[in-house]
């Protein structure tokens, strides 16, 4: 089992991270994790731009599978597969909010967040900017602070470069995608976890101590390949990951992992809601190079539950 065969299968990825900018009107505050507030907003900015028949559930209307809106948000499960029955497959973008800790952003500061698209989302970039705008001048919060978008700028390579921004209200045009990068050899690295990273076993959350490269490894490659699959016209991606995942049971690894509860209110179900997840650095030793396209993969795509709000977020490093 070889690194480099799986880095050829993957090729060019319709991939991209991008920085989005924006200067408080008003004094806001964003709550301990920005993450859910975020996806919130963008969610029901999106829907008021594209939704035509204003049906309150998105399931029984006759555009559901045809709409721009649930494509990126509310992704349909397939009504047919292979594998399983889904009820929830994984939504084609990401929103990085600001690091987790409670803060204020003052009237007249900038302060900014990523969102990455994957497959066909990356067409809808015009429309995902759009929601945007519309969310911030909106207001965040529970005080409706306005805010405006003042630019959006691509990830490439070591930096970013500006493909939008208010003033002249065009997008720029730029190559969205990335090349997996060919890996040395390695038998050991570091994965700093940088959001609560939540992996679950039956329903219930793994603690730090519940943890090892396996249930990682799995949750890992069930994501990439559904996104493929799903998104990018690209099934059986990952080639045989039942064998992959078998071979994480013999990576060694040290936790220095630290559990971080944060709430948020959930509009659909009208309550406040708590999730947690684990913080740190876990180590990997051992045949890594199989793994190493996918774990690269994950410091974009992210792992585990609510990924699309910017949980389970790492940087891979060698050790």
């Amino acid at each position: 089992m070889r690194g480099a065969d799986s880095i050829g299968m993957i090729g060019n990825l319709p991939l991209a991270r991008y920085r989005f900018t924006f200067r408080a009107q008003e004094d806001v505050r964003l709550p301990e994790y920005a993450g859910s507030l975020l996806r919130g907003q963008f969610g029901a900015s999106l829907r008021k731009t594209v939704c035509v028949t204003g049906e309150k559930q998105c399931a029984g209307c006759l555009l559901y599978r045809t709409c721009t809106y649930p494509a990126i948000f509310e992704a349909p499960a397939p009504e047919t597969h292979a594998l399983q029955k889904f009820s929830r497959v994984p939504n084609p973008y990401v929103i990085e909010p600001p690091p987790i800790g409670t803060r204020m952003v003052p009237a007249g500061q900038r302060e900014s967040f990523n969102v990455v698209l994957f497959g066909r989302a990356l067409a809808q970039l015009p429309l995902v900017i759009y929601a945007f705008q519309r969310a911030l001048v909106g207001g965040l919060g529970k005080k409706r602070a306005k805010a405006e978008l003042e630019s959006v700028e691509w990830q490439h390579g070591g930096g970013y470069i500006r493909v939008w921004d208010a003033d002249s209200g065009r997008l720029g045009e730029h190559s969205a995608g990335i090349s997996v990068p060919a890996f040395a050899s390695t038998q050991a690295v570091v994965l700093d976890i940088t959001s609560p990273l939540r992996l679950q076993r039956q329903g219930k959350p793994l603690r730090a101590h519940e943890l090892s490269p396996r249930p990682l490894i799995t949750a890992l490659l069930r994501r990439i390949s559904l996104l493929f699959e799903l998104h990018a016209g690209r099934p059986g991606i990952i080639g045989d990951p039942k064998a992959l995942a078998t071979h994480a049971e013999s990576i060694e690894d040290d936790r220095a992992l630290r559990w971080v509860d944060w709430t948020r209110y959930s509009s659909r179900q009208r309550q406040t809601m708590t999730l947690g997840g684990v913080v740190g650095t876990w180590s990997l030793r051992g045949d890594l190079d199989p793994l190493l396209p996918w774990l690269w993969l994950g410091q974009w795509l992210h792992v585990g539950k609510e990924a699309v709000m910017g949980m389970g977020s790492y940087h891979m490093e060698p050790s």
